[in-house]
């Protein structure tokens, strides 16, 4: 197992992966669907960001087009091809064989990080063991990746257990990044991104922002993590608008009259346990007024 305990990060492109906020990565490209029949360097034409060879013969096409080499679960006891991928230079992204034990997984990952360079990324795919990724991530210090290409709807969850960030099938890269700085690499042909992106980065922007810690040390950083605690606060504002609508439907008295006046004080006295640098003082104005937004919500929809 790694003795490397010390947290560290890998570039991918244009991306940090292990510091900073979760990322998306899209534009994976594997070389075995084709089955050894397919020019390597025709298929990774548009720049792969993560490459996963099928022989030997793709290794010269990824060096030069690839951000990253994918030593795929499929061929991880393919010692031969796995020592000589991870020999190119480039960060190395191993994913855990669906039967492997952390030990191997981790024993694998030291073997490509003696062979190559150290830049080495952990990758947890198929069925998703989120326990045993975060175990291996807290055991290795490396980063690590979730695959949630076949269980998008796991993104959320992933980034919660401390995915560094996410792999999402979809086209390859480019350095655009979204307007709330999330994080992740793609081409978009249409104005908005594919759907299974759009999940990915909700989930790295609004799960990354309440459970991430980030230390940012720029402006424009410091910039970006607040639009991504911004974007989760105004998530969790329109949920919040949402039920106190139905608590308006379902009240005898609503509207105004209906204010709980005990009830509110008790609240914020509660949510001054969770942020003690705001304390009620700060809070009461706040969710006075986050009460109040939804009460008028609430009767502006009641007159339609």
């Amino acid at each position: 197992m790694s003795s490397t305990l010390e947290r560290h990060a890998v570039a991918v492109g244009d991306l940090l992966v292990g510091e900073g906020p979760a990322v998306v990565i899209a534009g994976r490209v594997s070389l075995r669907a084709h089955h050894g029949q397919a020019d390597a360097f025709e298929v990774l034409r548009e720049r792969a960001t993560l490459a996963e060879p099928y022989s030997a013969a793709d290794l010269p096409a990824i060096a030069e087009l690839a951000d990253a080499v994918v030593v795929g679960a499929a061929w991880t006891r393919d010692i031969p091809l796995v020592r000589a991928a991870a020999g190119l230079g480039l960060p190395v992204v191993v994913e855990r064989r669906a039967a492997a034990s952390m030990e191997e997984w981790l024993g694998l990952a030291d073997y490509c990080a003696a062979a190559g360079d150290g830049r080495v990324i952990l990758c947890e795919g198929g069925r998703l063991d989120l326990g045993l990724m975060r175990a291996a991530q807290a055991a290795s210090g490396r980063p690590v990746l979730a695959d949630v290409s076949r269980n998008i709807e796991l993104s959320a969850a992933a980034v919660a257990a401390g995915a560094d960030g996410l792999i999402v099938d979809g086209p390859c890269r480019t350095a655009e990044a979204p307007e709330q700085g999330s994080g992740w690499t793609a081409t978009r042909t249409d104005a908005e991104p594919l759907p299974d992106l759009r999940v990915a980065e909700e989930a790295v922007t609004v799960a990354g922002a309440l459970l991430r810690p980030e230390s940012p040390a720029t402006l424009p950083e410091c910039r970006q993590a607040i639009d991504r605690v911004d974007a989760a606060l105004a998530t969790l504002l329109e949920r919040r608008a949402a039920l106190a609508g139905v608590v308006q439907r379902l009240k005898p008295v609503g509207g105004f009259a209906g204010r709980d006046m005990a009830r509110e004080r008790a609240l914020v006295a509660r949510m001054a346990l969770r942020a003690p640098s705001l304390g009620e003082k700060h809070l009461a104005p706040i969710m006075n007024a986050v009460i109040e937004a939804g009460l008028h919500l609430a009767e502006e929809r009641s007159e339609r």
